[in-house]
Parts: structure tokens; C-alpha cells; sequence
């Protein structure tokens, strides 16, 4: 674990190190987002929630270590986001796709700053298991052919319930529907492409993926910093800090974890230990430091509460209701067939009901009905019936893949499915318009300057 020390000298050397991003950004400041005492209205609720909360804040450095976090970026992407002005968007992607799939060698005129990102992704700690990932991938990938499909939505929607960690995604223009569309396609391409085998070596299409995802989280830090009268730093703090990547990121994790701490399991079994080392190593591709990855189950649970405890409880319906809306009324399969419109109608009954249990602890009238997600008179039918459906046929093949033979082939069925699912989602593009940042009067003083 890195001491308090290094990692406070860290987040203040961003200002040296990147000044194209962090020169006019005050690193000594604690931004309002950040709940460090308890008077502060935080996003863990409920009694026990509470009583865990207090006792954190009580510790002086894990309140600091939680606000150093919530100041960070990705060192090494960030400073390759930031040679856009110098190299062009599109050069910066090609090269990155270029060096992702054939090597750093296969790019003689690669800047450093692409070589230092790539030898980061490959340099793999030794707190990794590598000997687990794969089958930790394999474990996965039931989930991801079967569930995932019926609750990305409703998970994608879940990030948008805060103002300070949603307003990177409204400035990017997530607001309309093609956009949020968008955005969901290509969370679901990176967790789908992730599941499948090799996906996550060296030159894996997980590995590349990762790779462009961090460099689309610098690319909206480079361009909210740069370009939009919006973004209050005093405020907000750093756009798309490492430690708002984590819930995405462990969801599944934190699930299971708490699912074993309910049952007094303390130790996670060999299969469920894989499921979790693969997580920890596609968020590690993703930039997160070990500090937010633990390997426990009362750990990852103290994790997410010490994240939801210093994250300032904020709701704004411009901003997050505007993107719950969107993303709920956006039209997901790629084609308006019977079939593709009727699966539409299931999925956002599903979807519904499964954000309303999961993110609104079932508070179907109040922040709901203001969010406009309020469960229709048929949603949960349409979820009860879905339900013994999916979570029916997920049984199924977890049974089967622990058998010798038939496991083997429902794994083929399983990989089969998401690669027709990746056909689906269609080419994630891992791009964002540094236009949706600019207000008029930025506009105005590039041109006078120009």
C-alpha cells in the first residue's frame, strides 16, 4: 500500500508534472463534493451505514487518504490526453490502437508519453494473481452472457444519482438519447469484451479496450479542465477521479462480497476468489491503484462504504434526472424489428424495477417519480417473469460449467453468445467531443485569440 505521504506528493505533483491540465487547479483545497466530517449529508444512509461512517471519519489519515483519491487522475494517460493539442485527437488513437495491438516496437515514432501509459498497463504488481484470471473470466462470463444484457441499463443509470460525480457525463452530451445510447453500448462492448478468453493479455481485446477507456476519462478531464465555465474545482473537484471509477468498476464484487458478509462468510471460496482477482486486474487496467482493489469481503465493503460516506449527497434534477431520463427512454437494440422493439419494452420494464430495488431501496413514489423512473402498474410482472427467466437459465449453466464435459461446451455457448452480443453493441468508439464542454464565451475568446 502507498504511504499517506507519497500519495498526497503524488496528487499535488499533478500540477508540476501536467500544467496543460492541472496548472490553474489548487491541490490544497478540499472540494465541496468531499463529506470528510460527519454534519456533512453524505450518499451511505441508514442507521448502520451511519455508525460505520462515524468510525472512519474518526481516523484522521483515512479520511486524508479518502480526499487525496478524490483529487487524483490517471498520471499516465492524462499526460497522454494532454499532447491533443500537438498531435490531433485521431493520431493519438490511431497510435495508442497501433502500439495496443502489435507493441510499442510496432511504433518507432511512439512520444513518451504513449510509451510510459503502455509499460504502466503491462507492468502488473505482484499483489495481482495472474495464475487466477482467466478463470475468473470464465466465471464471469455467465453473467455477462445471460444478466448482464437485462440490468446494464439499469446499472449505467445508477452512476447518475449524485451531481458531483454525474456532471462529467452531462457535459459530454449523454443528455440526448443517440448519445446515451452511445455510452451504453460501449460500457457494455468493454465488460463484454473483458469476459472473454485471453481478452486480458498483453494483446488481448480487453487489454486494448482498457486502454482506450482510460484515455477517454483523460480526454474528459483534459477537456472539462480546459473548456468548460461549468466545472468548478472547488466544487466538483477533478472530472472523473479514480476513486469514482470503482463502483462501476467492483460493482459485481461489492455484490457478492455483501452477500457474503450477510451469510458470516468471511472468506471468499476458490471459485468466487477468481471472479474477484479478475475484477481487481480489469480495474487495475483501468488505473485503479491497490488502495481501492482489496481482496477481502470485509474489506471491498469498507471500501465502498468509505467511498459512499465522503461522496457529498447532491441531487440535481438538470443534471442527474435530466441523464436518468435519457438514458431510460434511449432505444437500445440496433435494429426496429418485432423481435428487437419487444426485447426493447422487456429490458426497460427490467431495468425499471431492478434501478428502483438496487439504487432507490424501492422508493417507487418520491426521488423516483421526480426522476421520472417510477415503476409502471406492469414493470414488476414484466420483472417477476423476466426474472425467474434469467436468473432460471443463469442456474442452469452454473451447474453445467461445473461438470467435466458439459462444461466445456456451455462455455463455448456461453463465449458464442457474447460475441453475437458484442455484434450488437456494434465498434466502441471511446471518444468524446471536446465541443459539449464549450460554453459561447469560450468559443469566443478561442476565435478572438485565433
Amino acid at each position: 500500500m502507498e504511504s499517506l505521504e507519497a500519495l498526497t506528493a503524488r496528487v499535488a505533483a499533478q500540477r508540476e508534472r501536467l500544467p496543460a491540465l492541472y496548472g490553474k487547479v489548487d491541490f490544497s483545497i478540499t472540494p465541496e463534493r468531499f463529506a470528510g466530517s460527519p454534519d456533512i449529508p453524505s450518499t451511505i444512509h441508514g442507521e448502520k451505514g451511519e455508525a460505520a461512517r462515524r468510525r472512519f471519519l474518526a481516523d484522521p489519515e483515512i479520511v486524508a487518504r479518502a480526499r487525496a483519491y478524490t483529487m487524483l487522475g490517471d498520471n499516465v494517460a492524462d499526460a497522454y490526453a494532454a499532447l491533443m493539442p500537438q498531435y490531433g485527437f485521431k493520431r493519438l488513437v490511431a497510435l495508442l490502437t497501433k502500439a495496443c495491438d502489435e507493441g510499442l516496437e510496432a511504433v518507432p515514432d511512439a512520444p513518451p508519453e504513449l510509451v510510459a501509459f503502455i509499460r504502466a498497463m503491462e507492468d502488473t504488481p505482484d499483489w495481482i494473481d495472474m495464475s487466477l484470471i482467466e478463470d475468473g473470466a470464465r466465471y464471469s462470463r455467465n453473467a455477462s452472457a445471460n444478466l448482464a444484457p437485462f440490468v446494464v441499463r439499469g446499472a449505467f443509470v445508477a452512476t447518475f444519482l449524485n451531481k458531483y460525480s454525474a456532471l462529467p457525463m452531462a457535459l459530454t452530451g449523454t443528455l440526448s438519447h443517440e448519445t446515451a445510447v452511445r455510452r451504453i453500448k460501449e460500457t457494455a462492448a468493454f465488460f463484454t469484451t473483458t469476459a472473454l478468453p485471453g481478452a486480458l493479455g498483453r494483446f488481448g481485446s480487453g487489454f486494448k479496450a482498457a486502454a482506450m477507456v482510460r484515455l477517454m476519462h483523460s480526454m474528459v478531464r483534459f477537456n472539462v479542465l480546459r473548456g468548460s465555465a461549468k466545472w468548478d474545482v472547488s466544487v466538483y473537484g477533478i472530472p472523473v477521479p479514480q476513486v469514482d471509477q470503482m463502483p462501476a468498476g467492483t460493482i459485481a464484487v461489492f455484490l457478492l462480497a455483501f452477500k457474503l458478509m450477510r451469510q458470516g462468510r468471511k472468506q471468499f471460496t476458490p471459485r468466487e476468489r477468481a471472479f474477484v482477482e479478475f475484477n481487481r486486474y480489469r480495474c487495475w487496467l483501468l488505473g485503479l491503484p491497490e488502495d481501492l482493489l482489496p481482496v477481502t469481503p470485509e474489506g471491498i465493503q469498507e471500501a465502498m462504504s468509505l467511498y459512499s460516506g465522503t461522496l457529498r449527497d447532491g441531487y440535481d434534477d438538470e443534471t442527474c434526472g435530466a441523464l436518468v431520463r435519457a438514458t431510460m427512454a434511449a432505444y437500445f437494440p440496433s435494429s426496429r424489428k418485432l423481435s428487437a422493439r419487444i426485447f426493447d419494452g422487456l429490458e426497460r420494464s427490467f431495468a425499471r424495477v431492478f434501478f428502483n430495488r438496487s439504487f432507490l431501496a424501492g422508493d417507487t413514489t418520491g426521488k423516483a417519480a421526480l426522476m421520472g423512473v417510477a415503476l409502471r402498474p406492469y414493470d414488476t410482472f414484466v420483472f417477476i417473469a423476466l426474472g425467474l427467466f434469467i436468473y432460471g437459465r443463469e442456474r442452469l449453466y452454473k451447474l453445467a460449467l461445473r461438470m467435466p464435459v458439459l462444461g466445456d461446451i456451455a462455455d463455448r455457448r456461453l463465449i458464442a453468445k457474447l460475441d453475437r452480443l458484442l455484434i450488437e453493441y456494434g465498434h466502441a468508439e471511446y471518444t468524446t467531443d471536446a465541443t459539449k464542454y464549450r460554453d459561447e464565451s469560450f468559443r469566443a475568446s478561442r476565435q478572438a485569440a485565433e
